[in-house]
């Protein structure tokens, strides 16, 4: 949907709608767990009813955190005016506060690249938006950012290709562009390493967060995305991180297979979590991270996440970081 269209069918009331002081927003009530880190859950690896999803994890899981990125089978940048609101009453209702969001900034070929094998045919998570957009995309963002009162935007680094590096320095040059535009909005990019992207190893994040120098642009940190390459996560890939530089994380868990790697429940898996938290907190991170399930082995999304929760808490005992 181009710009006008969106503005046609309700975009123009939503961002009416998100343009509210944040002295107006809900009430933000204390972290229910007592976590050192701002534990999260993206409410679509549990559900698309977000209200439902919002009352799994506030009054079930116990967090007080949730990411946003699918609402009623909808992206989180193509909401409108009438959803944005509903979406901020669940929210106040559960007394959630949001940690990021989960945008699809930069998940689109490279032009002049050949086309990725990772590039959908369809939409990726409801999104389904042109190079051309992208500005847009940071637009609607920020707009969402702003309404559910937090200043994260998730990004990526382009579908992956199996040579980026005659495309490189270009792509570098859009993101500290982009970074550069963010900053205007009071906004920080947490780009996450996907193991669909250019960006999907420990190496790979060390060399682009490197080449974007820029003061707002961080990592979400995902070891489950670059363990699905065989990259070492913990400790090899995570020794190599400027750690002040993780603004966000992700949690998956990852099993190896016959030909490769797929994703497991939390605790399962060969990523070495427990150790993962435990450095976190030496090195002072004290911020977010999401449950990012992924796995779909217990029978239902619901499920999988709930058993996926249940390991993510119980590794964060062991690390000590959650009593």
């Amino acid at each position: 949907m181009n710009r006008r269209a969106w503005i046609k069918q309700g975009g123009a009331a939503a961002l009416g709608a998100l343009a509210v002081p944040r002295a107006a927003k809900f009430a933000k009530p204390e972290a229910k767990l007592d976590c050192v880190f701002q534990l999260s859950v993206i409410t679509d690896e549990i559900s698309q009813d977000f209200g439902h999803a919002a009352e799994v994890a506030a009054a079930e899981f116990a967090v007080g955190y949730v990411e946003l990125r699918g609402l009623w089978k909808k992206n989180i940048v193509n909401l409108d005016g009438k959803e944005v609101a509903e979406a901020k009453k669940v929210l106040a209702k559960h007394g959630l506060k949001v940690t990021d969001i989960a945008s699809p900034l930069f998940k689109v070929d490279w032009p002049g690249a050949p086309r990725s094998k990772y590039s959908p045919k369809g939409d990726s998570y409801a999104a389904a938006f042109s190079f051309a957009q992208q500005d847009e995309v940071l637009e609607r963002a920020a707009a969402m950012a702003a309404t559910f009162g937090t200043n994260k935007v998730r990004m990526f680094d382009f579908w992956r290709l199996d040579d980026v590096h005659p495309y490189r320095e270009a792509m570098d040059e859009k993101l500290r562009e982009f970074s550069a535009k963010a900053a205007k909005k009071n906004l920080l990019l947490v780009l996450e390493n996907e193991y669909e992207c250019n960006t999907a190893t420990g190496p790979e994040s060390a060399r682009t967060l490197a080449a974007v120098p820029n003061a707002n642009f961080f990592l979400n940190w995902d070891p489950g995305n670059a363990a699905r390459l065989g990259d070492k996560a913990f400790p090899e890939g995570y020794a190599l991180l400027p750690k002040k530089r993780i603004g966000h994380m992700h949690l998956k868990d990852v099993k190896r297979t016959g030909d490769g790697y797929d994703w497991e429940c939390m605790g399962r898996g060969i990523i070495d979590y427990a150790a993962q938290f435990r450095a976190m907190m030496e090195d002072g991170y004290r911020g977010s991270m999401s449950l990012e399930t992924h796995w779909d082995g217990a029978g239902s999304m619901e499920e999988s996440t709930r058993q996926s929760m249940a390991g993510t808490k119980e590794l964060l005992r062991k690390a000590g970081a959650l009593k």
